[in-house]
């Protein structure tokens, strides 16, 4: 994300870092060389005490670890409370500690916000000033430029927007689906992991090219083959590791649509590729929203488990990418190698 300048570009860039408004809540941001890093999105506390605090260290060691050298707090205070700028002390506190510069607090209530670290009256006056609308800022505008979507109004919204599609429920595509999956006596391994592998290589081609939608009735087939085959781990972990910083977003509709298409019991492999790739975009609630979904489909789905584990510790983004990136090769030599 580009630099952040003032107060109000702060405002307007919290969404688009997370996904959707916040409410309730305590959003931390990294600062790492001038440049936007991480953005972590927390519940409100219940209460703040001592416990609190060890809470506070917490959420800043993974800033820490980030070397991060500078950060952001905003605190979005519930209407009812009135402790946000204690909140926001702490959590300066633990900043301190860990040696992390604060650049900027902001408060948030009922509406209107403030600068606890400003002192002037007039630019930040005790009961704050109103919300500005973030859709016409300058974030904004050059969000949507590079093509990311307006933030989602609330987390439900976000939710909704990879939960399952009509199609799940059609019981010749289901059929489609479980004929192509994996079985333990299938005598043609290599063939048909090779089969799942050039599928996910034509449906990308089709949303790359912009002709999805053309021919529904071969699509459709083509779906329910990569979903099918997604039950094979290495026609998954190639699928993992085939997109690249060009083409993150296309992959991320891609996987997207799968999600929302799979019947049930075939979600967790594409819920996983949708967190990984999400991740990587930067949307941090939007991947664990698919986590979330992979693991109602399967609750010991192993990739799923293991990203909740690198997500939840901040694992950097292009750490993730690079581990990809090391691993695809060998995927590829155990389809394609003779």
């Amino acid at each position: 994300m580009t630099t952040l300048t003032s107060p109000h570009d702060l405002l307007a860039a919290v969404p688009f870092l997370i996904g959707y408004h916040p409410t309730d809540s305590l959003v931390l941001v990294s600062i790492k060389e001038d440049s936007v890093g991480m953005a972590m999105r927390v519940d409100y506390p219940i209460i703040v005490d001592s416990e609190f605090a060890t809470a506070a260290d917490l959420l800043v060691a993974h800033l820490a670890k980030e070397e991060s050298g500078s950060a952001l707090l905003i605190a979005y205070v519930p209407d009812e409370r009135e402790d946000g700028e204690r909140v926001l002390i702490e959590l300066s506190l633990s900043l301190e500690r860990a040696g992390i510069a604060l650049q900027e607090a902001l408060l948030i209530w009922r509406g209107r916000w403030r600068s606890t670290l400003c002192e002037d009256c007039l630019c930040c006056p005790p009961e704050g000033r109103a919300l500005p609308e973030i859709s016409m800022s300058r974030i904004a505008v050059e969000q949507v430029a590079q093509g990311r979507l307006m933030p989602f109004t609330n987390l439900k919204d976000l939710t909704d927007s990879i939960s399952s599609l009509p199609l799940s429920l059609d019981l010749e595509f289901i059929g489609s689906v479980e004929e192509s999956c994996f079985n333990d006596d299938c005598d043609n391994l290599q063939e048909r992991q090779r089969e799942g592998a050039v599928g996910v290589i034509d449906l990308i081609s089709r949303f790359i090219a912009g002709s999805l939608g053309e021919d529904f009735t071969h699509e459709q087939a083509i779906c329910a083959r990569v979903i099918g085959r997604m039950s094979d781990i290495q026609v998954r972990d190639f699928a993992l590791g085939s997109h690249n910083e060009a083409t993150l977003d296309i992959y991320w509709s891609m996987w997207r649509y799968l999600t929302r298409i799979a019947p049930v019991g075939r979600v967790a492999p594409l819920a996983s590729l949708l967190a990984a790739v999400s991740y990587e975009k930067g949307d941090g609630a939007l991947a664990h929203r698919a986590l979330d979904r992979a693991l109602e489909d399967d609750p010991a789905y192993s990739l799923a488990l293991l990203l909740r584990r690198v997500f939840s510790a901040g694992w950097p983004p292009e750490s993730f990418a690079q581990m990809r990136r090391d691993l695809h090769p060998k995927v590829c030599e155990a389809i394609f190698g003779t």
